[in-house]
C-alpha cells in the first residue's frame, strides 16, 4: 500500500472540523503542547481560551513568522494549497506538487509534511476538505499585480471578474466553445476548457508558433506580460482565445487553469520533497582535528588578550554616533597583525563577552533608549547616562577600555577563559562581518557602533555546527551542500517564483572574512552568514582543518547555567561551558615557566608562558615574532623601559638567570650593565623642565650637540640646565642622543614609570536581539496548556439568560449577587460572574464558590484553573449555567 493510500484510509471520512478553533479543540494536550513549541509568539501574552489561541493563530505576523520557519517542501505544499480550489481534497494537494506523471518521492513525504502545517495550525480541515488558513493564503496566492511564489497567475473566474459579458462569448466563440445565457456559466465552461490538457493541446495545434513561444515563456512565471493598443497578430491569437487576459490596462496574464495544464499539472517547476544531504569534502583522523583546534583556541586567546593590553590603559575614542574609527580599527589590526575585518571580529568578539566597554556609556545610552520603552517620556536618564552627559559637556573624551570582568577573565585557565568566549560567540547577533558595508539608510556600518545585531545569526551559526556533527568524527563539510541544505530547510518566502541564488562558496576556495552585505538583500545574507559562520568557527578553535573538533561537538550539549552563576561569568556558570572547557584542556599546552636565552640578544619561548614571566619578559624585550614559539629581542630601549620601571640591574640579571634554561649570555649581560650604568646619571624634572647631572662634562657634551638646539637648553648651574620643552619631550630628545635620562619628581626621587590600568565601570554585556519570543521550556508549556484547556471550559460553558451590563456581563443586584454566591457555596454549583478590577478592566469568571465571608466571595475559577478571591462590591451581577451544563461541569 503506497503512503498516499495509508495516508488517506487514516482519515476519518466527516467533512472535519468547521472551524481552525473548533480543530484546535478537538486536539489533544500533547498535539497543542506542540503548537505553541513551533510557535512560541502564540504564548505572549498565553491565550484565555482556544478561540483566542486560532485567533491569535491566524494573524498575519505570527502567519509570516510560522511560514518563514517551515522547510522548502512544506513552503511547496502551503504555495500549492493557496492556489488550489478552497478547500481541497489531499489528491487535488498531492497532484498539484507530483503532476500528470507523479513522483513516488513527493507522494512518500506529503503525508508527513501535511501533518507539519497541521500541527503549526497553516492547514485544517477533514481529509477531503484541506483548508489554508485564510492569512497564509492571503500571503501566498497570486492577485491582480503579482503572481504567486509558484509562478502562477490568478484563475479565469478571478481575470475575468471585471470584463463585459460580451466579451467572454466573444473569447468562447473563437475558443470553439457554445455560447452560454450567462457569463458565470462562460467562465466555467472558459475555465474546464483550460483544465482540461487534451483539449487545451488540441487548441494549441492551430497555434501560430510565436504564441507558442509567448505561452513557453509565461508558463513558469511570472505569468504576466506588457501589451501595446494594437497587438501583433501572436498575441491577438492568444488574447482572443482567452489564454492572455487582460488585468490591467496594458497588462495581460496567463489563467492559472491554462498554466497547469502547459506544465504538466506542477505547481512548482521542481518540487523537493527531499533534504539535500551534505557533502564530504576531506576527511582526516579526529585526532589531528582536535590538535589543530586546540592550536586555533590557543591562538584565539592570544589575539584576544593582545588587544585587550593594548587597550589596558585606555582605548580608542568613542565615535560622536558611537562605535570605532576606521583608523583606529586600523590601528588595531596592525596591533593584532590581521586584516581589517578580522580584528574588527575580535574586537566585536571581546565586546559581546564583556570584557570592553565605552568609559562614558555613550553607546550604552543609545541601547538603552532602544531597549527601555518607558524611559524617555519623563525624561528619565540613570547614573551612567547622566555621568555621560557631564562628560560630554565638560570636553572631556569617552574611550573604550577593559571592563573590570578583564581581570577575573584574564585569571581563569585557559580553557575556561576560551568556553566564557564562546558562550558570548554562539548566541550572539551581533555580525561582525557587516563591519565596513551600508546599512538602510547608506551609512557606514563600523566595529562597535549601532546597527550590527541580524536576528538570523544565531540559528545560522548553531544550524552550521549542527550538520557539521551530523558527520562522522574527522570529516569537513562542503561549504556548497551546506548552503543548500540551509536554503532547503529555512527558505525565503518571495512573491514570486524563487530566482537565482548567490553564488555558494566553491570547495577548496577560502572565501575572505567580511566584506559587507546589501541591507536589502537577505538570501546574500544567509550565504554570508554561513560562510561567517565557518570561519568564525575555524579562528576559534570550533573546527579544526574545516571538521567539528571534538570540544566543538559539546557546545551542542547542555545550555542550561548552575546555580548561583554571577551575572558577568558566563563560562563560570554554564555546565555547557564547563563540559567545552573539560574537553578543551587536555588540548592546550601547560604554560611554561621559563625561555631560552641565545646569544644574539633574543629569548625563545617554546610555548605559553605563566603570566607574571610573560607579563615581565613583555617589558624587558620586545616582541619579534609570535606562532608556535615567540621570539623576544632584548634592545637598549626595552631594558631602559625596565629599568624606568623600578627594576635594577641587579634584579633583571637574577630574574633571567633563575627563568633561562640555557646560560645567560654575556652579550645581554653586559647591555644590561651598560644601560644600568648611564641610566639616571641625567636627572629632568618641570622648570618648564631642567636637566641636571653631577657630571658638568656631560652637560656640556649636551649644549654642544646641534640636535639639542630644538630643546632650547640654558645652562642655570655647573650642574643644572633648563629647557623650554616639557619634561617628556626632553627625556625623548636626550634619548635620541644617545643618552639615558630618569625622569624624578618635586622631591628629586626618580620617578618609576608603571602603566596604570584604566578600568570603564562595571558594564552590562549586549544582549541579543531574538528573533521572536525564546522557545518555551517544558513547564510553561504544561501550565499554558492547562490555563487554555480551562478557559475554553469556562468560556463554552452555557448560562441562563439574564440581563447584561455593558460589555455583556451578567447584572443582578448586590443582594441577588450575595444570595445567589451564597447559595451556589452551599451546593457546589458554578456560577458565571461578571468582574471589574481595580484598574477598570472588566472579564466574565466561571467560578465554583467555596466560601462567602467579610465582602469576599472565594472560590475555584474555572478561567484561571485556580482558586481565587473577589470582592463581591466589583461582581456586576451572577448568572447561573443553563440546564444543559448541569452534569457537564468541568471538574474542579
Amino acid at each position: 500500500m503506497s503512503a498516499e493510500q495509508q495516508h488517506r484510509d487514516g482519515q476519518a471520512a466527516d467533512p472535519g472540523p468547521r472551524s481552525l478553533a473548533q480543530a484546535l479543540r478537538e486536539r489533544d494536550d500533547a498535539s497543542l503542547g506542540a503548537l505553541l513549541r513551533s510557535r512560541p509568539d502564540l504564548l505572549h501574552p498565553v491565550p484565555t481560551d482556544v478561540t483566542q489561541l486560532a485567533t491569535r493563530a491566524g494573524t498575519r505576523a505570527s502567519v509570516l513568522r510560522a511560514l518563514e520557519h517551515l522547510d522548502r517542501f512544506a513552503l511547496q505544499a502551503a504555495e500549492a494549497l493557496a492556489v488550489a480550489p478552497d478547500p481541497a481534497s489531499y489528491q487535488e494537494l498531492l497532484d498539484l506538487l507530483a503532476g500528470d506523471d507523479g513522483d513516488e518521492e513527493v507522494a512518500g513525504a506529503l503525508p508527513a509534511t501535511v501533518a507539519l502545517l497541521r500541527e503549526r495550525a497553516l492547514v485544517w480541515g477533514g481529509e477531503d476538505r484541506l483548508r489554508l488558513v485564510r492569512t497564509a493564503r492571503e500571503l501566498l496566492a497570486p492577485s491582480a499585480s503579482h503572481s504567486s511564489p509558484t509562478g502562477l497567475g490568478p484563475s479565469v473566474a478571478e481575470a475575468t471578474s471585471g470584463m463585459s459579458p460580451g466579451r467572454i462569448q466573444a473569447i468562447l466563440t473563437a475558443a470553439g466553445l457554445p455560447h452560454t445565457h450567462d457569463a458565470v456559466s462562460a467562465v466555467a465552461a472558459l475555465s474546464a476548457l483550460f483544465a482540461d490538457r487534451a483539449r487545451v493541446a488540441e487548441l494549441l495545434e492551430g497555434a501560430p508558433e510565436a504564441s507558442r513561444e509567448v505561452l513557453g515563456r509565461l508558463v513558469w512565471g511570472p505569468p504576466y506580460g506588457q501589451v501595446t493598443a494594437e497587438p501583433a497578430a501572436h498575441l491577438r491569437w492568444l488574447l482572443d482565445r482567452g489564454l492572455l487576459l487582460p488585468t490591467t490596462p496594458g497588462t495581460v496574464v496567463l489563467p492559472r487553469e491554462a498554466a497547469l495544464s502547459l506544465r504538466g499539472g506542477r505547481a512548482h517547476r521542481v518540487p523537493e520533497p527531499t533534504r539535500p544531504q551534505v557533502a564530504v569534502a576531506a576527511e582526516r583522523k579526529p585526532q589531528v582535528v582536535d590538535a589543530a583546534a586546540g592550536g586555533q583556541a590557543l591562538a584565539a586567546l592570544d589575539t584576544v588578550e593582545e588587544l585587550l593590553r593594548s587597550w589596558d590603559e585606555g582605548g580608542p575614542a568613542v565615535l560622536r554616533a558611537g562605535g570605532l574609527s576606521i583608523r583606529d580599527l586600523k590601528r588595531t589590526a596592525t596591533v593584532l597583525e590581521v586584516p581589517e575585518p578580522v580584528a574588527a571580529f575580535w574586537v566585536e568578539l571581546a565586546y559581546a563577552a564583556g570584557l570592553i566597554a565605552s568609559d562614558g556609556g555613550y553607546v550604552e545610552e543609545h541601547h538603552d533608549r532602544h531597549d527601555r520603552p518607558d524611559a524617555d517620556a519623563e525624561g528619565y536618564e540613570d547614573e551612567e547616562t547622566r555621568d555621560a552627559r557631564t562628560r560630554r559637556r565638560s570636553g572631556e573624551a569617552e574611550h573604550y577600555a577593559p571592563t573590570p570582568e578583564y581581570d577575573a577573565w584574564r585569571d581563569l585557565p585557559p580553557a575556561d577563559r576560551w568556553a566564557w568566549l564562546l558562550e558570548a560567540w554562539l548566541p550572539g547577533t551581533r555580525t561582525p562581518g557587516l563591519i565596513g558595508g551600508r546599512d538602510g539608510r547608506d551609512r557606514t556600518l563600523s566595529a562597535l557602533g549601532l546597527g550590527l545585531d541580524r536576528s538570523p545569526a544565531p540559528e545560522v551559526r548553531r544550524r552550521v555546527l549542527e550538520l557539521m556533527a551530523e558527520l562522522e568524527p574527522g570529516q569537513a563539510p562542503d561549504p556548497a551542500t551546506l548552503l543548500e541544505r540551509l536554503r532547503w530547510e529555512r527558505p525565503l518566502r518571495s512573491a514570486g517564483p524563487r530566482r537565482e541564488q548567490p553564488e555558494p562558496p566553491r570547495a577548496g576556495v577560502r572565501p575572505a572574512y567580511g566584506g559587507g552585505v546589501a541591507a536589502n538583500d537577505p538570501e546574500a545574507l544567509r550565504t554570508k552568514l554561513t560562510e561567517w559562520a565557518l570561519l568564525e568557527a575555524e579562528m576559534l578553535g570550533v573546527t579544526g582543518r574545516g571538521a567539528l573538533a571534538t570540544h566543538g561537538r559539546a557546545l551542542l550539549g547542555t545550555e542550561g547555567r548552575s546555580e548561583g552563576a554571577g551575572a558577568g561569568a558566563p563560562a563560570a556558570g554554564s555546565a555547557r561551558a564547563t563540559v567545552v572547557a573539560a574537553l578543551l584542556a587536555p588540548l592546550l599546552p601547560e604554560p611554561l615557566d621559563h625561555v631560552l636565552l641565545q646569544a644574539d640578544l633574543t629569548a625563545v619561548a617554546p610555548g605559553p608562558l605563566v603570566r607574571p614571566l610573560a607579563e615581565a619578559l613583555g617589558v624587558l624585550a620586545d616582541v619579534e615574532s609570535k606562532g608556535g614559539a615567540t621570539v623576544y629581542r632584548f634592545t637598549p630601549g626595552s631594558v631602559r623601559r625596565a629599568l624606568d620601571a623600578g627594576r635594577t640591574a641587579t634584579e633583571l640579571h637574577a630574574f633571567l638567570d633563575r627563568h633561562s634554561r640555557t646560560p645567560v649570555p654575556q652579550p645581554l649581560t653586559y647591555l644590561i650593565d651598560d644601560v644600568a650604568r648611564r641610566h639616571g646619571l641625567l636627572r629632568v624634572g618641570a622648570a618648564s623642565s631642567y636637566v641636571r647631572c653631577d657630571d658638568e662634562s656631560a652637560l656640556d657634551e649636551i649644549l654642544a650637540d646641534r640636535r639639542a638646539t630644538a630643546l632650547r637648553l640654558r645652562r642655570l648651574a655647573p650642574t643644572v640646565v633648563a629647557a623650554q620643552a616639557d619634561p617628556r619631550t626632553l627625556i625623548e630628545g636626550l634619548r635620541a642622543m644617545g643618552f639615558a635620562p630618569a625622569a624624578e619628581s618635586a622631591e628629586g626621587d626618580v620617578m618609576i614609570a608603571r602603566p596604570h590600568a584604566h578600568r570603564t565601570p562595571p558594564r552590562t554585556p549586549p544582549a541579543p536581539v531574538p528573533d521572536g519570543p525564546p522557545a518555551p521550556d517544558a513547564t510553561l508549556l504544561t501550565a499554558a496548556v492547562r490555563a487554555v484547556r480551562a478557559g475554553d471550559r469556562a468560556a463554552t460553558a452555557p448560562r441562563k439568560d439574564t440581563p447584561e451590563a455593558p460589555g455583556g456581563l451578567p447584572r443582578t443586584s448586590p443582594a441577588d449577587t450575595l444570595a445567589t454566591v451564597q447559595a451556589a457555596a452551599m451546593t457546589g454549583e458554578s456560577v458565571w460572574i461578571g468582574h471589574v478590577n481595580a484598574e477598570g478592566a472588566a472579564s466574565q469568571r466561571l467560578l465554583a464558590p467555596l466560601r462567602v465571608e467579610g465582602g469576599y466571595v472565594t472560590g475555584y475559577d474555572h478561567t484561571a484553573d485556580e482558586v481565587r478571591t473577589y470582592a463581591l462590591h466589583r461582581i456586576t451581577g451572577v448568572a447561573e449555567l443553563a440546564e444543559e451544563a448541569d452534569g457537564a461541569e468541568p471538574a474542579r
